[in-house]
């Protein structure tokens, strides 16, 4: 089954394909799963001590994917930032190897909701976790969204419902 893209942003961060710093990370939905996903290898770059990726860029991109869990439909009013996250390290999560990071929806709600993400190494062991709360969005940080709002509806996929009920990325042509 194929995975929808998740939209991306200009300058954030974790996604921001305009960020020279940034991690240029892309999400995809895994509806059987009920899942949002990515797959990266940081580098030394991103290291604390030698050959471990940092806590710090760990938290990022659990914050990233554990809240993108409730865009699982891509509807963007649904975005919400995070209240509280309690990160759990289980293990030193190591550089230059490849890596996935998977969040989930716990529960949803209109203006708040719960979610979980997992960082999981080759091997399928989970080195880092978290947990968050989420809340809507305020209305004063999406009025300063401006250029980023337009990116972020430009890389929205365009879903069809096929004859089977499923949806599918319309191609561009």
């Amino acid at each position: 089954m194929e995975k929808l893209r998740q939209p991306t942003s200009l300058n954030c961060f974790a996604c921001g394909k305009n960020n020279p710093f940034g991690l240029h990370l892309e999400w995809f939905n895994d509806d059987e799963k009920q899942q949002v996903e990515t797959t990266f290898t940081l580098s030394d770059n991103y290291c604390s001590y030698p050959g471990t990726v940092h806590g710090g860029i760990i938290a990022t991109i659990l914050d990233e994917t554990s809240g993108r869990a409730v865009l699982l439909n891509n509807n963007f009013n649904n975005l919400m930032v995070t209240l509280k996250m309690e990160v759990t390290y289980k293990q030193n999560t190591p550089t230059n190897t490849p890596l996935r990071a998977v969040g989930r929806l716990l529960k949803g709600g209109s203006s708040r909701a719960q979610v979980e993400g997992e960082i999981i190494l080759p091997d399928g062991t989970v080195s880092a976790k978290c947990t968050s709360i989420l809340f809507k969005l305020p209305q004063a940080v999406k009025d300063k969204w401006g250029p980023e709002a337009a990116e972020w509806e430009r890389t929205t996929p365009k879903v069809e419902a096929c004859a089977c009920g499923c949806c599918h990325e319309k191609s561009e042509k």
